[in-house]
């Protein structure tokens, strides 16, 4: 009877014990789900910011097309992007983009000087930041998550109901490299 009473209470520890890992996964998992959501919200700001930037600049850089070109169809890729590594590569490519924008208006004075023209910069910038904090923050939860799925014992329920590792966001080569200003 001791015997029994002792199995028992070793299941229902058991039981408890499993719940409590899954109910832990669970959340880790919606975390990171909220975070993608919420940098999906500030990609849709640059989005529909780019647009208000390129026509700005279209006045004053009338022979710089293929630069304003790159841009739109760097926020096109990046809008049709699916999945967090393709939508990491899409949005690397239209932070260059954005770059080569700020780089031709050092060549235009009046462009720079133009009201319009910085408060867009300046919200843009702002967007960037957000953007960065928030990429940040994913990471964290994925990384949080990424540990509970592969720990030992938590990993054998993370397998039993198929949570997957998260990737990271992380920057291209690319997007590393520093922007050229001539005058």
């Amino acid at each position: 009877m001791v015997i029994l009473i002792v199995i028992l209470v070793i299941v229902v520890a058991l039981i408890i014990w499993a719940i409590s890992v899954y109910n832990s996964l669970v959340m880790l998992r919606n975390k990171a789900d909220e975070a993608e959501a919420g940098i999906d919200a500030h990609l849709q700001q640059r989005y529909d910011l780019v647009p208000n930037l390129v026509e700005t600049v279209k006045g004053y850089a009338k022979h710089e097309s293929a630069t304003l070109e790159n841009v739109i169809q760097a926020r096109n890729t990046a809008l049709s992007a699916k999945g967090t590594k393709e939508s990491a590569a899409a949005e690397d490519a239209l932070t260059g983009a954005l770059k080569s924008i700020f780089a031709l208006a050092e060549s235009y004075p009046d462009l720079k000087a133009n009201q319009g023209f910085s408060e867009l910069q300046r919200q843009l910038q702002a967007i960037e930041d957000d953007i960065l904090s928030s990429r940040k923050y994913y990471n964290a939860v994925a990384r949080a998550f990424n540990d509970k799925i592969m720990v030992f014992p938590a990993s054998i329920i993370a397998s039993a109901f198929h949570f997957v590792k998260r990737d990271y966001i992380d920057v291209d080569d690319a997007a590393r490299e520093r922007v050229e200003v001539r005058f």
